[in-house]
């Protein structure tokens, strides 16, 4: 059997992680990539950390086992749940996490009030906690669940009156309450960013962690693999183990990708990943 080309692997319950490979590949566009869509359980959020946990070792092994020499976990969620363990559990292997951008967004205020957008399960975990008492003891901090956010921008639902309504819900106490820096903390709302930086003003900054994270990335993988040749060809696998179909329209829509995406399927009782054939 032919070795797997050693490449970055990129996962997310669904499509917000490819913000992240969209800055990747921006930044290198000759590096081999795996991205892991866990569709079948977006969204992640509201799920209790074991669960999260137990999903991201088992795509960590898939994405290991197809020649992943670097793993992005391209979510919030996922990193507040699960990015210790994994470095615990799979010591060979230089994994890249993302925390809200907590840090940046203090530095960057003037109101002195910053707004954090994420999911409950980043905004209520001990992540999230740490970042504020270390980054922002000098600014208030006006958190925000954004309930349905994730569903929306699966859905393509990123424009027009009904997406307008939608991201008002949330994104207007937080105006309110005076923040003139806004931190994206779930990758999902970066294909958002365009709409809830219109609703919020110019004078209004967004923060998304994608571009710091790709840089991030990139520095690991060129410790890991060194650099590759301009004449590398380029290799990008797309996988869902949701429906291959959607997921490969959804790739369209977000990232102009045009490709064949691979099925995966759920075995629970050996809590593992295999590709369908």
């Amino acid at each position: 059997m032919k070795a797997p080309v050693p490449a970055v692997g990129i996962f997310d319950s669904g499509v917000g992680g490819l913000s992240v490979w969209r800055e990747l590949v921006r930044l290198a566009p000759q590096i081999p990539t795996l991205y892991v869509a866990d569709q079948a359980h977006v969204p992640y959020g509201p799920r209790p950390p074991e669960e999260i946990r137990r999903f991201a070792e088992a795509i960590t092994r898939f994405l290991r086992d197809h020649g992943a020499r670097v793993i992005v976990l391209a979510s919030h969620t996922t990193s507040a749940a699960a990015l210790w363990p994994l470095r615990e559990a799979f010591p060979e292997i230089p994994f890249v996490g993302i925390e809200p951008a907590v840090k940046p967004a203090a530095a960057r205020t003037r109101s002195g009030v910053i707004g954090v957008l994420g999911t409950f399960g980043t905004l209520n975990g001990p992540l999230m906690a740490r970042v504020v008492e270390r980054f922002a003891r000098d600014v208030r901090v006006v958190p925000r669940v954004c309930t349905g956010w994730v569903e929306q921008v699966e859905a393509g639902l990123l424009e027009g009156p009904e997406a307008e309504a939608r991201v008002r819900i949330h994104l207007d106490p937080v105006l309110q309450a005076g923040a003139d820096v806004l931190v994206l903390a779930c990758t999902h709302y970066a294909f958002l960013a365009p709409l809830i930086q219109r609703l919020s003003g110019p004078e209004v900054l967004l923060i998304d962690p994608a571009p710091a994270v790709a840089r991030r990335a990139l520095e690991v993988w060129r410790v890991q693999a060194g650099e590759l040749s301009q004449s590398s060809e380029p290799t990008a696998r797309f996988f869902t183990t949701g429906d291959p179909l959607r997921f490969q329209e959804q790739l369209h829509r977000l990232i102009g990708w045009e490709g064949r995406v691979e099925h995966l399927h759920w075995d629970f009782p050996k809590r593992s990943l295999s590709l369908e054939e």
